[in-house]
């Protein structure tokens, strides 16, 4: 069973691809970033991610999409409405990919992965390098964060919360 995290945003979207058919010991299958043009408008970089996000999901054919819930803080508003554009996408292509969506809440992941709901970034990197067995933390944090969707979603069974 396949599964993909995925870390949205509109100039740099975080995905990871793991093998989750043994769920105590998933394998990293592929990490990497979707780059989207700063210069570009807001609805041209939503088509290329689109067009990125499905090629991807194509590919690898996921049981799972995984994706963090979006997180709304009052200083930040706009990020989370940025966040959201691309957020929308992310649950299109799983849709038309006819995977199963699994929406994680921050804090869940956090704890999961690192044992710790209010773990700052480099402790989440280290975490998935150790959970992974790399042997150096996964940059950029968009990566980092992808890949600990995913191994969050394979710990939880691919269920939501």
């Amino acid at each position: 069973m396949k599964i993909v995290g995925i870390d949205p945003g509109l100039l740099r979207t975080g995905y990871a691809v793991i093998d989750a058919s043994r769920a105590m010991a998933p394998r990293l299958i592929e990490a990497g970033l979707i780059r989207l043009p700063p210069k570009s408008s807001v609805a041209s970089r939503l088509v290329q991610l689109h067009d990125d996000l499905a090629e991807l999901l194509a590919e690898h054919e996921p049981v799972v999409v995984s994706v963090e819930e979006v997180f709304v803080n009052a200083k930040f508003a706009r990020t989370a409405v940025t966040m959201a554009h691309a957020r929308g996408v992310v649950l299109l292509c799983a849709q038309r990919a006819g995977a199963r969506l699994v929406e994680l809440a921050p804090a869940t992941i956090k704890k999961a992965i690192a044992g710790n709901g209010q773990a700052t970034k480099p402790q989440m990197q280290r975490a998935v390098a150790a959970q992974c067995g790399l042997a150096t933390p996964p940059k950029p944090a968009d990566v980092a964060d992808a890949i600990a969707i995913a191994l969050c979603a394979c710990l939880r069974g691919g269920r939501p919360r």
